[in-house]
């Protein structure tokens, strides 16, 4: 009987790290980048994103969501009366993905950008308060964090107070000065460390940080018992284990483990790191970058689909490489990529903005949008942003059939085209697509010199100036899409 219970880890053990782990619950193939503001071309914190979900077929709405809106918590601080009310509350930006619970992302009008991955901890007990915290955290920090330090506090407090809801998870908080990268175990243990300013920081799906000083108050914070209570646990013993790594020490080891969460990680490093990795090396919470990095470096890195390496898919032109057996970083599942650009010293009207794709980045473009704008362009958005969120878990599957006045719906259809004959497909829409993103790109450059011009002169015709640029480019890109569909279905 011992003897078959051996070989049966044995063969578990296998077919977990083998088979992809696609059986297993909380495996998602989120991806994100975090680069110190010392590691880019031009002083800029970077945070480049994509978020997949495989619960429902994709949408996502964007909403610019007023403070003076902000009514939707009512019922959740009738639940948790100690919350103190906050002192202000800013507007900010919201990509939803409508029925999920945790795949939206915000960047407030401070230039605060809260984004995740899940993460699966091997906390069993957990201690929360009238069920505790899970998608309401990341919209209270929106509405009130006034910098990515002041983000990760919020959250922390929030934890401790009413405990987390879901069992892992990395919150990523930025702005212009500095990046913190926040994990949460199930209950009310958490934390949070600094993204040193010359390096660079990649996450999939498990907890990457490793290290946790909370002596040095600059770049770390948490929990008062954040090692005491693994030891109480028996995940930690000092004298076997050496220093202590929270990564290491809470992760579920069967998600820690999981191919399917290292091999992506293992490649953003493997592709930016100066130093070189193998895919199984115990990889370093942060790195040095082997070059200064530029917004279309992470739309390249977020395109990736592990070429020239060992796991690359195979050029078979029946199969997608998103629909790859390694889930590389891009995948089928992606509902929305972004490439948040935070600048220090410009003007607030154009210093913060964010690259964003819709649907996989690989059959879509990168677009800029300026925190600035106060509503999204017309077809990107279904109704209000208030009655969206109280209404976020009641869509009804109607939103997920193509509707010619909206835009995802456009880029989804898309993106189902190319993936079906991915390699007749792929190289018409990646040829637009480049043309259309070094279009842009250049006149980026061009129009921010007529912004800082125009921002001195006058700045209510200047915000709306901007915002008609990014009209513009969404509208030009939604333009193509529909040529492409037509293009790409004849092939």
């Amino acid at each position: 009987m011992k003897a078959g219970r051996t070989i049966f880890r044995v063969f578990l053990f296998i077919f977990i790290m083998t088979a992809g782990v696609y059986s297993l619950p909380g495996f998602e193939t989120g991806f994100t980048v975090v680069a110190g503001k010392d590691t880019t071309e031009d002083g800029s914190v970077l945070v480049a994103h994509s978020e997949a979900d495989n619960t429902n077929p994709g949408f996502v709405n964007m909403y610019r969501v007023n403070k003076m809106d902000m009514n939707t918590h009512k019922d959740f601080i009738k639940t948790f009366p100690m919350l103190p009310e906050a002192p202000k509350k800013y507007d900010f930006w919201w990509i939803e993905i409508p029925n999920s619970s945790y795949g939206d992302s915000y960047i407030n009008e401070n230039g605060v950008v809260i984004t995740s991955n899940t993460c699966i901890s091997k906390e069993d007990r957990s201690v929360t308060v009238s069920g505790g915290i899970g998608i309401h955290l990341r919209r209270l920090v929106a509405e009130q964090a006034i910098s990515a330090r002041h983000a990760a506090e919020i959250a922390g407090q929030l934890i401790q107070q009413i405990g987390y809801q879901a069992s892992g998870r990395a919150y990523v908080f930025a702005d212009a000065s500095e990046a913190w990268i926040l994990h949460v175990i199930q209950g009310k243990h958490w934390a949070a460390a600094r993204v040193p300013d010359n390096k660079v920081v990649v996450i999939s799906n498990r907890f990457v940080i490793d290290n946790v000083n909370l002596e040095d108050k600059r770049n770390f914070m948490g929990s008062s018992d954040i090692i005491q209570y693994a030891i109480k646990r028996g995940w930690y013993t000092p004298k076997k284990n050496g220093a202590f790594n929270f990564a290491a020490v809470y992760s579920s080891a069967e998600s820690y483990n999981a191919r399917i969460n290292w091999l992506r990680q293992w490649r953003g490093v493997s592709l930016l790191s100066r130093d070189r990795f193998n895919p199984r090396d115990m990889l370093p919470f942060s790195f040095v970058p082997r070059y200064k990095l530029k917004p279309g470096d992470l739309f390249t890195l977020l395109r990736d689909h592990y070429e020239e390496t060992e796991f690359a898919p195979a050029s078979d032109a029946s199969v997608s490489p998103n629909q790859s057996k390694y889930n590389t970083i891009c995948t089928e599942d992606i509902r929305y990529s972004f490439v948040a650009h935070l600048r220090d010293g410009l003007p607030t009207e154009f210093a913060n903005l964010f690259w964003l794709s819709l649907t996989g980045p690989d059959t879509n473009a990168f677009s800029p949008w300026y925190i600035s704008v106060t509503e999204p362009p017309e077809g990107y958005s279904t109704g209000n942003a208030e009655i969206a969120f109280a209404n976020h878990f009641k869509y009804p599957k109607s939103i997920y059939t193509f509707n010619p006045e909206n835009a995802y719906s456009y880029y989804s259809r898309l993106t189902t085209l190319i993936n079906q004959r991915y390699m007749a497909r792929y190289n018409i829409a990646r040829k637009e697509w480049e043309n259309f993103e070094a279009f842009v790109l250049k006149s980026q450059r061009k129009m921010e010199k007529e912004f800082a011009y125009m921002v001195k002169k006058n700045k209510i015709i200047a915000l709306k100036h901007i915002s008609n640029y990014v009209y513009k480019m969404e509208y030009r890109k939604w333009f193509l899409t529909s040529e492409l569909i037509g293009e790409v279905s004849k092939k």
